[in-house]
């Protein structure tokens, strides 16, 4: 018992730490800007991350039974808390280097890695694909995590590209225009008017960031609850914490129960507030010069195909859709504004991520079964 509430206390650690390393996904942006203060943009990510995190729980399940096999693995207490501690040092380590790498694929190699080695490297305890007529209908790692690893910051980046090639379209025709449509190509009103659609296009980011991120601790809360279940141990608990049991349905899955959807909508919003500003720096300042228009057309993008990807249950990253969105943005004014050694650093990390996780999780695991702690 003191296992499990060790996993849950872990992992509203990643929770927090999540919040606060990818605040930046949310805010960087109308920060750059100068649309919002830090302060103000930090209170709007927190508010609209903890109304997102309660809108739905599709990414939850999947995070929950949609990864690993376990019927072939038990993924205990130990093999969920090293996968947590497996991405927790990786978020860590990417926030000192002000790199924004994604605290989602964290989240995914971590529990790879602690799984395989749990199941002393039998492959087969990964679920790679499996039933649904259509991609977005199975599960497993390829439809769930690498082919959205690739296909979601090339939508974000498409889709960037786009909104602003139209924004631009847009206003040249009405700068052509004669009379009073004339002074809506002025940059005074684009910037005054793009500033406050801005904090619509944030508050948009900010709900999608919660959306998606915060359901994965959510169903690794879940997963570990309903292990205990299954094992017995939360048998002998008085009736009054009998809402810790979680059952797994045979056709549904797991259910999230409203408390545990609450607990982390909050300590994403807490570690939101805290703030994440070396990351803030590299994506709304390094990346590419932004001006209002600019940053709306990005969050617009990255939080169209955030939404779209949390409603099949597709846990994506909000850190490589909000950079590639802006890239996109970038790109539509020309190709030579983005500063491209500043991306080359992203995308390394981007690589590395899983791998780096799974690395860590996998040794993690062998330590504990080697003092015998399994």
């Amino acid at each position: 018992m003191t296992l499990v509430l060790l996993v849950v206390l872990v992992a509203l650690i990643f929770e927090y730490i999540n919040g606060f390393h990818d605040t930046a996904n949310s805010i960087a942006t109308v920060v750059a800007t100068k649309v919002l203060s830090p302060g103000q943009a930090v209170l709007l990510a927190a508010s609209t991350n903890l109304v997102g995190a309660l809108w739905g729980t599709a990414v939850a399940k999947t995070i929950a039974s949609g990864l690993v096999d376990t019927g072939v693995v038990a993924v205990t207490p130990q093999v969920l808390i090293c996968a947590l501690l497996g991405a927790i040092l990786w978020d860590l380590i990417t926030w000192w280097w002000g790199l924004p790498s994604s605290s989602s694929h964290a989240l995914v190699g971590g529990l790879i890695g602690a799984a395989l080695a749990a199941a002393h490297n039998d492959w087969a305890s990964i679920i790679w694909w499996e039933g649904g007529e259509h991609w977005w209908q199975g599960k497993g790692l390829l439809p769930k995590v690498v082919l959205p690893m690739f296909s979601s910051p090339l939508g974000g980046f498409v889709l960037g590209f786009l909104v602003m090639g139209f924004i631009f379209a847009f206003v040249s025709f009405l700068a052509s225009r004669t009379g009073v449509l004339q002074k809506l190509g002025r940059p005074r009103f684009l910037n005054g008017f793009f500033g406050k659609a801005q904090i619509l296009s944030a508050s948009a980011m900010g709900f999608s960031h919660g959306m998606n991120d915060a359901q994965k601790t959510m169903g690794i809360i879940a997963l570990a609850l309903a292990g205990a279940t299954t094992a017995g141990t939360l048998d002998e608990l008085p009736s009054w914490m009998h809402f810790l049991r979680v059952e797994e349905d045979a056709q549904t899955g797991f259910e999230i129960a409203t408390w545990i959807k609450i607990v982390c909508a909050l300590t994403m919003a807490a570690g939101t507030a805290a703030g994440g500003w070396r990351i803030i720096k590299t994506l709304g300042h390094k990346l590419v010069k932004l001006h209002p228009v600019n940053g709306f057309a990005a969050e617009t993008a990255s939080a169209s195909v955030i939404i779209a990807a949390s409603h099949f249950g597709i846990p994506v990253s909000t850190t490589h859709n909000i950079s590639s969105a802006i890239m996109g943005v970038g790109a539509a004014k020309r190709f030579s504004a983005i500063r491209w050694t500043v991306v080359e650093r992203m995308v390394w990390a981007w690589m590395l991520t899983i791998p780096v996780t799974a690395v860590i999780a996998w040794g993690l695991v062998r330590l504990v079964q080697s003092l015998g702690l399994d």
